[in-house]
């Protein structure tokens, strides 16, 4: 079967979990379909926006990505089934779908309707990703789900679309990869003292990660403790300059604060992530949360948020703390209490650092779920038997 794989990321260039997820599906895919990943800039055909949209305008980059839709769907003529990952491919997707009669599977990696401050970035763009993304989503023939929270979201957001219609299938992790590095050269390169404990975070520099809250939780961790902030590619230049304003801050009044703001190589990621005594996801909205599976590969204990598909995969006691949290009324899931979260966000790092014979055997724990329950082949084939029944026979 030749399959084509729509996704805005793609290696070399990725900056999210969508793109750390279609880099691994498309090289374990290869074992069962003829893959082709069409993605922006790179990957086996590489698309670009139209000149004719160029432009600061925050519009301008949604109406960018619906052209970039526009050259994918040309281009998947030859395909027996299209794939797509976010909202800036979906609608290409339902396009391949409407030119070519093939069927489209659709991945929700997050929803638009429960990220509203995309808007502080895509302004009116914000109205066109959310069209694109119900508009895929509502026609696909099957939309997969990165975990049970997120299928009850799917259908609760879109409650039009047939809950027959949506399938769980986990993220993975590549656990040869992903492993303990005890080597030290890494933290040496950073300053980083490889003998006090240390509080690891990697993500995006966005509202759903929580980052403002980590940093006031910060205020809260035993002297002892280092910060390790690997974070970039702000969502507006406005919050950018808050987390550098909350970094400044902290650094004036404790030692150990570590600010990465490149995107560094897979390998440093994986050596911070080996010496974390905590790796601290504070996120306020997270269909799964990868990152989470590649600290707990590379053995580290894990303090995040209770929510969404979270809690699927971080066990609670076992391979690390859940914080419970309280969403306000804004829809945007912010906590009620920010003071609060962030404050028993800090009690739970303070336990693990207390104790880390205790942070040791939750990251040995954390690893042996990661190889025994989200291994990649095993989540490919899923994805191939997916497919099968899709195709209507010539």
């Amino acid at each position: 079967m030749k399959v084509a794989l729509f996704t805005r990321e793609y290696p070399p260039e990725v900056y999210g979990g969508a793109g750390v997820h279609v880099e691994y599906l498309a090289r374990e895919l290869r074992a069962f379909e003829d893959v082709t990943v069409h993605a922006w800039g790179v990957g086996d055909v590489p698309h670009t926006a139209w000149d004719a949209l160029s432009g600061d305008a925050p519009e301008l980059a949604a109406l960018r990505s619906l052209s970039i839709d526009l050259t994918m769907a040309a281009g998947a003529q030859d395909a027996d089934l299209v794939h797509t990952h976010t909202w800036y491919a979906q609608y290409g997707g339902h396009l391949a779908k409407l030119v070519w009669g093939i069927p489209h599977v659709a991945t929700v990696h997050s929803l638009e309707p429960l990220r509203p401050w995309k808007e502080e970035q895509l302004r009116g763009g914000y109205r066109l990703s959310s069209y694109a993304e119900k508009t895929a989503l509502e026609h696909a023939d099957a939309v997969v789900a990165v975990s049970n929270g997120t299928k009850g979201d799917i259908l609760r957001v879109y409650p039009d679309i047939d809950p027959d219609r949506v399938h769980v299938i986990y993220n993975g992790i590549d656990t040869d990869e992903y492993k303990p590095d005890l080597g030290t050269e890494v933290l040496e390169k950073y300053g980083i003292d490889p003998n006090k404990p240390s509080v690891v975070f990697v993500g995006r520099i966005t509202r759903q990660k929580g980052v403002v809250y980590l940093l006031e939780a910060v205020k809260q961790f035993a002297p002892d403790a280092q910060l390790v902030l690997c974070a970039g590619s702000p969502d507006t230049p406005e919050l950018g300059a808050e987390i550098a304003q909350r970094v400044e801050d902290l650094k004036a009044t404790r030692e150990g604060v570590f600010w990465i703001e490149e995107m560094i190589p897979k390998p440093e990621v994986i050596q911070l992530l080996s010496h974390a005594t905590v790796f601290a996801c504070p996120s306020i909205y997270e269909p799964l949360g990868i990152v989470n599976l590649e600290a707990m590969a590379c053995e580290a204990a894990v303090v995040a948020t209770a929510t969404g598909g979270i809690v699927e995969v971080v066990v609670d006691e076992e391979t690390g703390f859940l914080v419970p949290i309280e969403p306000g009324d804004d829809g945007t899931g912010a906590p009620r209490d920010p003071a609060k979260f962030a404050s028993d966000l800090a009690a739970r790092v303070n336990e693990l650092i207390a104790d880390p014979a205790r942070a040791k055997a939750m990251g040995v724990a954390g690893r042996k779920r990661a190889v025994a329950s989200f291994a990649w082949p095993a989540i490919a084939e899923q994805t191939s038997r997916l497919y099968r029944p899709l195709i209507v026979p010539s």
